[in-house]
């Protein structure tokens, strides 16, 4: 290669040796320090990106929507009543279901005291319910109204269900001070005394009386002393006479 001078140049390849060996290890030990440094950087973008990734995956589609609405706990009611109630949106991810909005709705069926509903994954929502029991029927024309221990009315039948009492009252509801008295004192009775029921009648809250079979009649007057009333006159079930008087169970009269 000429300069145009008359001077010839000629490339060549640096002899390796013309780098001393210091510089050489210097410059080594600053790429490792730089790779290093750079290390948790390349580290934390990629949590980062697998981070997103599954997030994305789990709320922002349906891989891990709802597939299945599972039901468990019905007894008058079907899993179909509450699964309809319920109203799950299949597909939708699994992540984001409202449960809270879930149990809402299906505890808004008169017949379910409460619900739990939560995520089994990976891909279906659980409702388990628990219903009302029954400890009354109160007549409504020719039907009976069912009414649980809150004084709730959640059901409506046409046959008074065997072994459940009939309570007579105008306004039956958890707010109503004879309802109120008349559960106080179901509440209270004995097995024996269950066992007898047939009727229980509260036209006022100091007038609570108890029908039994075979046309006797227990007076229980309030509801104070219940399980001391229920005691009493469990004890004379077996004495002669259709009226028992327990509305002071100190001062008992049978007749």
């Amino acid at each position: 290669m000429s300069d145009g001078g008359g001077r010839n140049w000629r490339l060549v390849r640096a002899d390796t040796d013309a780098v001393p060996p210091s510089v050489r290890r210097f410059m080594a030990r600053a790429r490792q320090r730089r790779l290093r440094a750079a290390l948790p950087w390349a580290v934390g973008l990629g949590v980062l990106v697998t981070v997103g990734a599954l997030l994305w995956t789990v709320y922002g589609t349906s891989v891990l929507g709802v597939r299945e609405v599972r039901i468990v706990g019905t007894d008058t009611l079907t899993p179909l009543q509450i699964e309809e109630a319920a109203s799950v949106r299949m597909s939708e991810p699994l992540a984001r279901v409202d449960l809270d909005a879930i149990r809402a709705r299906v505890q808004a069926l008169p017949a379910v005291e409460r619900a739990i509903v939560s995520r089994s994954w990976p891909a279906t929502v659980e409702v388990q319910v628990v219903e009302r029991t029954a400890v009354a029927a109160v007549p409504v024309g020719k039907e009976f109204s069912l009414i649980d221990a809150e004084g709730v009315a959640f059901r409506t039948v046409v046959k008074r269900p065997a072994g459940l009492p009939v309570a007579k009252l105008a306004a039956p509801g958890p707010a109503d001070v004879n309802t109120r008295s008349a559960l106080v004192v179901l509440s209270s009775l004995t097995a024996e005394l269950r066992e007898q029921l047939v009727s229980i009648s509260v036209p006022a809250p100091a007038q609570v009386r108890l029908g039994l079979r075979k046309d006797r009649t227990i007076i229980w007057g309030d509801d104070t002393e219940s399980e001391k009333k229920a005691q009493v006159a469990t004890a004379l079930l077996p004495r002669k006479g259709d009226t028992i008087d327990v509305s002071a169970p100190t001062v008992v009269t049978i007749r």
